[in-house]
């Protein structure tokens, strides 16, 4: 038995999880604390559990209005309605809405509970057979050219040469993820390059796990496809925040974050090699976290998946020496910082072209890009942050983040003057 529990009382959760493991020693109760965690996202239809069950009631919200917008949602888990007593109004109206059953909280009936998610659980074994039966189940699973079993496809999110990201819901948490799909399958008994690439990323995630790091859930392969089951993160990216406008103050704020976030990772031994704002992201909390290991090196790693000389990142946003397949070190991420710093606080990238190498031309011949007057106390760190060579930089994130720390407090106190 697996069952999504939703309900903001610890109390009344341990309470329920005694009475439904009384029933089934080994059932799978995965606890949803709504004012904790907000809202289910819309495109999770819970598929992976034989019930949900829903409280009544919680600050600021009804769980009637969660089960109406289940209720919405195709294919949804068959939900059990915790009303306040039984045969209460809300009970009626839950049942109009299309619950497969109701239970008063204010003496669980220890009989009708397990008797309803009996029911429940019947009523989804039916439609998992009907949706399997149509084939509708298995095409679900299909990710590119592999199946997955454990994950239903939301839909495609990108393309790239390598890889394919798709949002997916976990049936096992009943969460939104990002699987990231290898486009070529293995050849038989040899690691291709790109499942290197996504072994050599799990493995540097793993070691510089943290808040400000994206978390990776899963590794494997399928149909000979390997696959990443990554976090997903519906607030966005950095270039979604920089389309709205950034003022002087949060561009430098967010700036010192990333600053911070990188000072882990390098302390880690870990170069990200391809900081960009996509590859910047926001939890729901405001939270920024790095994304994106695919390209980063370990500098005790063994495997070195480019050759000597090669050229990986994205041109607007490399370094003069990682642009020109020179070897590099934490400050060419400063270097890419001070791209990201100099974009949100003009709405322009430091140098364009239509052609890439022209681009990672003037990343080292072009002179260093000038800020308006009126942003003149923040010059010295872009021209710090993007000096030409790396010894003309800033010696680590740490140190450029104490710049910028101070920075923001100037920042403050002449709007505050103002």
């Amino acid at each position: 038995m697996r069952i999504l529990l939703i309900d903001d009382d610890p109390q009344a959760r341990a309470l329920v999880r005694h009475h439904v493991t009384c029933r089934w020693p080994q059932a799978l109760i995965v606890e949803y604390d709504p004012v904790e965690r907000g809202e289910i996202a819309p495109e999770v239809r819970a598929l992976g559990f034989d019930a949900v069950l829903l409280d009544h009631s919680w600050p600021s919200t009804r769980g009637i209005d969660w089960l109406a917008d289940f209720a919405s949602r195709p294919g949804f888990a068959p939900v059990v309605f915790l009303s306040e007593r039984v045969g209460d109004r809300s009970c009626r109206r839950a049942l109009a809405l299309g619950a497969s059953a109701t239970i008063g909280k204010e003496k669980i009936d220890h009989e009708a509970l397990v008797g309803a998610l009996e029911q429940a659980a019947e009523r989804q074994a039916r439609s998992r057979a009907e949706r399997h039966g149509a084939s509708l189940g298995l095409d679900g699973q299909r990710f590119s050219g592999a199946r997955i079993p454990g994950y239903r496809r939301v839909r495609r999110l990108a393309a790239g040469q390598v890889s394919e990201l798709y949002l997916a819901e976990s049936e096992e948490s009943a969460e939104l993820v990002v699987i990231k799909v290898a486009r070529e399958g293995l050849k038989s008994g040899e690691l291709d390059h790109s499942f290197k690439r996504f072994l050599q990323e799990h493995e540097i995630v793993q070691r510089v796990e943290g808040p400000s790091v994206v978390r990776l859930h899963d590794l494997g392969v399928s149909d000979a496809h390997a696959y990443l089951v990554m976090e997903y993160f519906r607030s966005g990216d950095l270039r979604r925040r920089m389309r709205g406008g950034v003022t002087p103050v949060e561009a430098v704020r967010l700036v010192l974050e990333i600053a911070r976030a990188l000072h882990v990772v390098h302390s880690g031994g870990v170069l990200h090699c391809d900081l960009k704002p996509g590859n910047i992201m926001f939890r729901d909390d405001g939270r920024l976290v790095l994304i994106d290991f695919g390209l980063a090196r370990h500098t005790s790693l063994a495997l070195d998946l480019f050759e000597q000389g090669a050229i990986f990142g994205t041109p607007h946003y490399m370094s003069p020496e990682q642009g020109h397949g020179e070897p590099i070190d934490a400050r060419s991420d400063l270097y890419s910082l001070g791209v990201i710093l100099f974009e949100m606080l003009t709405g322009q990238k430091p140098y364009s072209d239509d052609n890439p190498m022209a681009i990672i031309y003037l990343h080292r011949k072009a002179p260093l890009p000038c800020l308006p007057t009126e942003l003149a106390l923040l010059q010295p760190i872009i021209s710090k942050l993007m000096a030409k060579s790396p010894a003309d930089r800033f010696a680590s994130a740490a140190a450029a983040a104490a710049v910028l720390e101070r920075a923001l407090r100037a920042l403050r106190s002449a709007e505050l003057a103002a």
